[in-house]
């Protein structure tokens, strides 16, 4: 394992502490929306992953064990004895397997966006990705993430914040957004999610090819204490396009669960 780097973060608001997540090539600054609905209960502590944004990317090639030993060491940094932890897609592994690894720290989970139990054809098509960037680059299969990410009407709407998030991605290291999508494709959560005992809420667009209801549903099965919300019409950004429809759920959750 490879040593702890020092994440860049940011903190907003008051109440218990809530450490938020990020997916590939995103930003801590991909919570900021859903921070103004939060901060007024919560502690909103945003961070980028290790070579994400401001966080530098460390020795070497990583894992999900490495980015959970740099989410405990903000934690152990900011001296936080127990927090909440939502996740979207890759955060929405990095959270459970954290909470496994630490889950006196843990008070609740939310898992968004993200996937287990893959069949070996999900598992296919997922690494046909990976594999199409190695062999092309990265931007030349940005169109085909555009589309599984945000649904036709807002990409048709909004085309301001489709080349904002290709942007984002393009200035991601390669190397590491390639390693992190290596992560996101060949993690597989299903043999230990059972152990994770912490109240969790499950929540994912019904139009998430990767991320689908169908393997959320496997997921909230297999959590002994969790709830799962569909969002219907939307697919993967979550964060993105529909930020107003995300947060209702995740307040009632953690406030029930505060």
């Amino acid at each position: 394992m490879t040593k702890a780097v020092e994440s860049s973060y940011v903190v907003e608001g008051s109440g218990p502490p809530l450490f938020m997540i990020h997916g590939i090539g995103a930003r801590k600054t991909s919570w900021a929306a859903l921070t103004q609905h939060l901060k007024n209960d919560f502690t909103c502590i945003a961070y980028d992953l290790r070579g994400h944004g401001d966080t530098p990317k460390g020795e070497g090639r990583f894992g999900l064990d490495e980015l959970v030993a740099d989410l405990e060491a903000l934690r152990a940094k900011l001296g936080i004895e127990k927090a909440h932890f939502i996740g979207h897609s890759l955060g929405g592994m990095i959270g459970p397997a954290y909470a496994r690894a630490y889950p006196n720290r843990v008070k609740a989970l939310g898992l968004l966006s993200t996937a287990a139990f893959r069949t070996p054809d999900d598992s296919a098509k997922v690494k046909a990705v990976v594999a199409a960037m190695e062999e092309k680059g990265i931007p030349p299969v940005l169109g085909t993430l555009a589309d599984r990410w945000f649904t036709d009407k807002f990409q048709a709407e909004h085309a301001d914040r489709i080349e904002a998030r290709k942007a984002q991605v393009i200035a991601t290291d390669p190397d590491v957004f390639l390693n992190v999508f290596h992560i996101y494709a060949e993690t597989e959560m299903s043999p230990w999610l059972h152990e994770v005992t912490a109240p969790s809420l499950v929540l994912t667009g019904e139009l998430d090819g990767g991320c689908n209801p169908r393997l959320n549903k496997l997921i909230a099965d297999a959590l002994p204490n969790s709830e799962l919300v569909i969002l219907e019409g939307l697919k993967h950004a979550i964060l993105i396009e529909a930020t107003e429809r995300v947060a209702p759920p995740i307040v009632r959750f953690l406030k029930g669960t505060a």
